[in-house]
């Protein structure tokens, strides 16, 4: 589905405040990654404008969204979780957890997607667990004991009020300044 700007704002707001009414539930035990994905992190995306669920029928080639797009890292197939598409071209990949993850200390998620990137050459990646969204620099070669700090460009922190920009220079209270990234 696509969104007008202020739409998707209401969508991303709505989330959010989901989130936080369900926070306890979210970070719980038993809810996995693959729920995150289906019911935070795809929705959110989309609320962006982008193509997650391949509504344009595109053909896979040219599908904005590729799930667990498949590369050879030393010999071995991985697969980040999100692969974003212009042309068929990556631009970017975005690799997530489940809420509760503490992006800002846990090293080994930070490595995963910078290695990820730096492999097919990105520029920039996102991780996120919804609750928290971090941007890599991925043009520095990873290093397994790097800190997750390494490479950090920008990240949510929680407990802050999330908000948008609008181009006219609007502020709306609900969501975070994401819109400049994608």
């Amino acid at each position: 589905m696509s969104y007008t700007f202020e739409q998707g704002q209401d969508q991303i707001a709505g989330l959010v405040r989901h989130f936080a009414a369900n926070r306890a539930a979210y970070r719980g035990p038993t809810y996995k990654e693959a729920q995150a994905r289906q019911g935070l992190i795809d929705p959110f995306f989309e609320a962006l404008g982008w193509d997650v669920k391949n509504a344009q029928r595109l053909a896979p080639n040219y599908q904005e969204v590729v799930f667990e797009d498949s590369l050879e890292i030393d010999g071995e197939r991985k697969a980040p979780d999100y692969a974003f598409r212009v042309g068929g071209e990556r631009k970017l990949f975005v690799e997530a957890k489940k809420p509760g993850v503490d992006l800002k200390t846990n090293a080994a998620p930070a490595y995963q997607l910078r290695r990820y990137a730096w492999t097919a050459k990105l520029p920039l990646s996102l991780l996120t667990d919804f609750e928290e969204l971090a941007v890599y620099d991925c043009r520095l070669r990873p290093a397994a004991a790097d800190k997750a700090g390494v490479a950090l460009r920008w990240q949510t922190r929680g407990g802050q009020s999330w908000r948008f920009q609008n181009s006219g220079g609007g502020e709306r209270r609900g969501c975070r300044r994401v819109t400049w990234l994608l």
